[in-house]
């Protein structure tokens, strides 16, 4: 496998958001006269868009939310997660420095989020990693999210390659199946969200510590390629 372009998830895999996106559920609970769920909890709730994370949120006792709480949930959620995003989120150790490593080693680097442009792109500027990417592809760019293979596919058109030229890393099953449905190999790091299920569960290629490790993982893959 010689890669050229490396597409990273964000919340989870990028930056710890849990925090902010938490924060914003449990406003939104309160608003609908709910008590606050555990952080922890709220954590299994991410990973398929902010639509499904209020829905969890509102069924968390075990009734449906209907269409009508849905709609007002995600109003008032939309509304504290405007003043929250980012102001809790911090980098995982290893991003900054795998950055560069994959960088240095000439590779293109996207972003492919379910996150919507209005709440990644400033979380991005805001952490300082907006200059590190060609491209950012958010939950409302496609007409279609992870796990769907759309956005892996519509990233790697912009970047000028094919998806088999691609390593995407990710820490969740959308992730892992959304690369898969593309054809692509994919890195699962252990320390993301996963919707509370074992990250070893994943069809992943191999699973890293931190995104150094991504880097080197990918360098090493390439190298063997090279002298195969």
């Amino acid at each position: 496998m010689q890669f050229s372009g490396i597409l990273f998830d964000l919340d989870g895999t990028l930056i710890d958001t849990i925090p902010d996106l938490a924060g914003a559920a449990n406003a939104m609970r309160l608003d609908m006269g709910m008590t606050p769920i555990s952080q922890d909890i709220l954590a299994t709730y991410v990973g398929k868009g902010m639509e499904q994370l209020v829905i969890r949120s509102l069924s968390h006792e075990g009734s449906p939310a209907g269409v009508d709480l849905v709609m007002r949930g995600l109003a008032r959620y939309t509304d504290h997660y405007r003043k929250l995003n980012g102001k809790h989120s911090r980098l995982y150790p290893g991003v900054l420095a795998g950055l560069q490593d994959f960088q240095a080693q000439g590779m293109r680097l996207a972003v492919v989020t379910n996150k919507s442009t209005e709440f990644a792109v400033p979380l991005l500027r805001q952490q300082g990693l907006t200059d590190f990417f060609e491209i950012i592809v958010c939950g409302d760019t496609c007409p279609r999210k992870k796990p769907d293979p759309m956005p892996l596919m519509h990233a790697c058109d912009l970047l000028g390659i094919r998806p088999g030229q691609a390593l995407f890393i990710g820490d969740s099953i959308n992730d892992a199946l959304a690369a898969q449905a593309a054809g692509m190999s994919m890195l699962a790091l252990p320390y993301g969200y996963n919707e509370g299920n074992p990250v070893q569960s994943l069809p992943a290629n191999a699973i890293v510590a931190s995104i150094i490790e991504a880097a080197r993982w990918a360098a090493e893959t390439s190298s063997h390629t090279e002298h195969a």
